[in-house]
């Protein structure tokens, strides 16, 4: 065993290489405090250090600025630090130094330029100053540009809607670094073909062993930002059914989100559940995980999710998310929801879920177009998620815009294919024109053949059916939806469509059920309420009294259940606005 080259006496050291090996060692605070007096010093006396080190000592109090967050501070270091290097380059000689004879040839342990380029760019991202970032980025010439460089402006040009320049960074890391997954990811969201992205890769999956699953992975996330949800699942099965796979966190969570985005919650809240038992610390997708719960009406399990990603970061949208399911939705506190959204967004811009929770808060305190600003950014994020575009188009519909809505809900219908997601999508606008009812009805059946328990679509039909009066038919699919499944929402729509045919007691129990299944359903309660009076007789005359005064709102109750639905009953739990 060799001996380590033994380092030199520090007295034989120089002031600025004490401060280099003080940044090395990771004391930050210890390098800002010796270099901003080191500085100080230099600018009362400018020959007290060389160029050389004038433009060190700026980069390593810059660094030390960056690791304290303080990043406008960081920035102004790093500039005034390019402007001595460009200066130093000018130089031909390096002036020696005051008291520093013994030091090597600063040229050879100069910082980086485009390092320090790198560093100013991730100050400007985290300032939300994008356009700068891009600026200082894109004056590093293409041949000195490092993975990281690239994989930088990669990010930048796809968040600011420059695909062409995206796609060209993100093949250029692949050219670097073949295996980096996340801009293989880039690129298949950038609509690239899967066969061309694998491409960029055969060569390294030929040569290293046990990496045939990779051409299956991206043929499996190919099929995700195509909105193929169904083969992405089969593809993902496929490669979690490997034994070198089996377990693994991302692909449980992968499935977990696509069996959202189908609407098979159950098999969707399944994967989070194993994923999270697998990593206890997980925060990604907890968001949608949390909506599933209070969807469920696991109030209970929601704010203990909530309590716990907490624990585990305060610095993630997550938890920010999750947090309002059981105080400020449920209590209609839209203000204090609207906050919690903001700061989602501000620790994470890309958050869908953050976005769709500011957008809802927003539609339900009449800002409507704020909420449309909020669903647009969601779309464009996500363009394969249905519920992004379920917010946009309830906007439209709060805001009578019923031509914009069938616009959106037609291109969606074109854009994801037909299937019950998109016909209910579709069949819910159709509903709000007279003139296409029997287009909404035709629809309504389609999706409810292709999937005779998917929930949204039961309640459109429900609503349909209790416009015309048809109870009996609506009973009947109530019965049949909920013979599989429970649902507090159809359990409710149900117990309003036996009042109406006068099965009262079967009622009580239904409203009961749904409340059991959510406590905080406040059309349960009130049809509930509504049936206790009418079975006490001494309660009659004080009964004709509230029937009086509320007319047909209790009649409405049926309506306003079914309208309710309309709006997307459970997307509505999720943001506690029922």
């Amino acid at each position: 065993c060799v001996p380590p080259a033994p380092r030199l006496p520090a007295a034989s050291m120089s002031v600025v290489e004490h401060v280099r090996e003080m940044a090395s060692a990771g004391l930050h605070s210890n390098v800002r405090l010796l270099s901003g007096l080191l500085l100080t010093m230099s600018g009362n006396n400018p020959e007290l250090f060389s160029p050389s080190q004038k433009y060190q000592l700026l980069v390593y109090h810059a660094d030390s600025l960056f690791h304290d967050k303080e990043y406008r501070n960081a920035v102004s270091k790093y500039t005034m630090a390019l402007q001595q290097k460009k200066a130093l380059s000018k130089t031909s000689k390096v002036r020696p130094s005051t008291g520093n004879a013994a030091s090597t040839p600063q040229s050879q342990c100069l910082p980086s330029e485009i390092e320090v380029k790198y560093k100013m760019a991730e100050c400007y991202t985290m300032l939300k100053q994008d356009k700068d970032a891009i600026a200082i980025l894109d004056g590093i010439p293409s041949r000195q540009r490092t993975p990281k460089i690239n994989m930088m402006l990669a990010n930048l040009y796809k968040k600011a809607g420059q695909e062409r320049s995206s796609v060209t960074s993100y093949k250029e890391v692949l050219r670097q670094c073949p295996l980096a997954l996340d801009a293989i990811l880039g690129l298949l969201s950038l609509s690239v073909k899967g066969a061309e992205v694998a491409s960029m890769t055969i060569n390294v999956i030929q040569s290293i062993p046990n990496l045939d699953w990779l051409s299956v992975w991206i043929k499996a996330y190919a099929f995700v930002h195509t909105g193929d949800n169904t083969r992405a699942i089969n593809t993902i099965c496929s490669l979690e059914k490997k034994s070198l796979l089996r377990d693994n966190v991302d692909l449980l969570g992968s499935l977990a989100d696509l069996y959202f985005r189908a609407g098979d919650n159950k098999n969707s809240i399944l994967k989070f559940e194993q994923a999270q038992m697998l990593d206890p610390y997980l925060i990604k997708g907890m968001d949608v995980y949390g909506y599933l719960l209070a969807r469920e009406g696991r109030l209970e399990d929601v704010e203990n999710l909530g309590c716990r990603l907490f624990n585990i970061s305060d610095q993630h949208a997550e938890p920010w998310v999750v947090f309002p399911k059981c105080h400020s939705f449920y209590s209609k506190r839209y203000s204090r929801a609207l906050y919690l959204g903001a700061k989602a967004i501000q620790l994470n811009s890309n958050s869908v879920q953050a976005l769709l929770l500011k957008g809802a808060a927003l539609r339900n305190m009449g800002r409507v177009q704020e909420a449309i600003i909020h669903f647009r950014e969601a779309i464009r994020l996500a363009p394969c998620r249905l519920d992004c575009y379920e917010g946009l188009i309830e906007c439209y519909l709060a805001s009578n815009s019923i031509r914009e809505a069938m616009v959106m809900a037609n291109n969606v219908y074109k854009t994801l294919g037909a299937n019950a997601q998109t016909l209910t999508l579709l069949a819910t606008v159709c509903l709000e024109d007279p003139v296409t009812q029997e287009k909404a009805k035709t629809l309504l059946d389609k999706a409810l053949t292709q999937r005779p328990d998917y929930i949204k679509a039961v309640v459109k039909k429900a609503e349909l059916l209790s416009r015309e009066q048809k109870y009996e038919d609506g009973i009947a699919l109530l019965r049949n939806a909920l013979a599989n499944q429970s649902d507090c929402v159809l359990h409710r729509i149900l117990g309003d469509f036996l009042v109406a045919v006068n099965e009262y007691q079967e009622a009580m129990d239904q409203y009961s059920i749904a409340l059991s299944l959510d406590p905080n359903d406040q059309k349960s309660l009130e049809g509930m309420q509504k049936m206790e009076k009418e079975e006490s007789p001494t309660d009659a005359t004080q009964e004709e009294d509230v029937d009086d005064m509320e007319g047909s709102g209790e009649e409405g109750d049926l309506e306003g259940s079914d309208s309710e639905a309309a709006q997307w009953a459970d997307q509505e739990q999720w943001f506690g606005m029922q």
